[in-house]
């Protein structure tokens, strides 16, 4: 019996996962907004605890909330000749650019958009994230929104390159682009069981391109709050929002590409997805929380120096275990 919900696949008969009906994209959207606010409470928690001495602080958890609450009633701050267009464009689009990196993330044998470029299509929208952070420091026309934007291109140098080749690994071992066929090739074998360097330096990546952890210089308090300085309101609100689900689509990503996608027992293929991803993102959001924070020239030395050789040793190793195989 056809699935009445199901739709031709973009990449092909033979991909191992079925592109559903658009209309499920707002289920796919809301799975995004609950990973949010997994991701916002657990850093509340963390926040409160590490603030508060061993008994932490009352409501870390739901300090969220709150400060959501808190951003809705707040006025938007102008600042004189402002950008106004490019400067929301800048917030908004880090949400936008979030929902389309799970659309190619298969939930157990659905996804939305079945690419057979599916890895490159995250990768494209990873640097997206640049343009759009730094759209929003430009917008505000304030110098110290200005300086955190170019901080953040400053440290895009040292990840980016990096973050493509972590990318990479999982591909030649599937010998596709295809993000369903990478999950369907780890039968057996996860992926991060062998590549272990292209999952790390993927997981700094994600920290990056969500703002977040070493990469927070360009939100620093030296600046005023860098891209933030000026942001206030719902403004704000979306900014900060667009970070949470970035780092939340940067952890379901990580579940096809190196933990076997919906692989796993006695549960189905989409709640084990589920599952991967909220202990990805759980991990994501406590490690940025232990990294110090890195200044843009020195990690730039960091990724160019040791992390680039690194995973260029790990991709021609798979490589060449890809080549044996076949």
């Amino acid at each position: 019996m056809v699935d009445p919900i199901a739709m031709p696949n973009v990449a092909g008969s033979d991909s191992p996962v079925v592109t559903v009906a658009p209309g499920w994209a707002f289920a796919a959207v809301t799975v995004l907004g609950a990973l949010v606010v997994v991701a916002a409470v657990l850093d509340g928690a963390l926040s409160a605890r590490s603030s508060g001495g061993p008994g932490g602080a009352p409501g870390g958890a739901a300090r969220p909330f709150g400060e959501a609450a808190r951003l809705m009633r707040q006025r938007r701050r102008t600042t004189v000749q402002a950008d106004s267009l490019l400067w929301r464009i800048g917030g908004a689009g880090l949400l936008v650019t979030a929902a389309l990196m799970v659309a190619v993330v298969p939930l157990g044998r659905w996804t939305i958009f079945d690419l057979d470029v599916g890895v490159m299509w995250f990768n494209a929208m990873d640097v997206m994230v640049w343009a759009l952070v730094w759209l929003t420091g430009w917008g505000a026309n304030s110098a110290h929104s200005l300086v955190g934007g170019y901080r953040f291109l400053a440290h895009g140098l040292g990840y980016e390159l990096p973050l493509m080749f972590a990318l990479v690994a999982p591909a030649i071992a599937a010998e596709s682009l295809n993000v369903g066929r990478v999950a369907a090739a780890q039968d057996g074998l996860w992926f991060v069981v062998w590549m272990p360097v292209a999952f790390l330096v993927y997981l700094l990546g994600v920290a990056a391109f969500s703002v977040g952890g070493p990469f927070a210089p360009a939100l620093g308090s030296d600046v005023a709050g860098g891209v933030r300085a000026e942001l206030s309101g719902v403004d704000r609100l979306v900014f900060e929002t667009g970070r949470y689900a970035l780092l939340a689509a940067g952890a379901a990503f990580a579940v096809p590409m190196f933990l076997g996608g919906g692989a796993g027992p006695l549960l189905p293929d989409w709640a084990w997805v589920l599952v991967k991803t909220v202990t990805v993102l759980s991990l994501l959001v406590w490690l940025r929380r232990r990294l110090p924070a890195f200044r843009p020239d020195t990690f730039m030395e960091v990724g160019w120096l040791v992390l680039l050789p690194a995973v260029l040793v790990q991709d021609l190793l798979v490589a060449v275990v890809a080549v044996w195989r076949s």
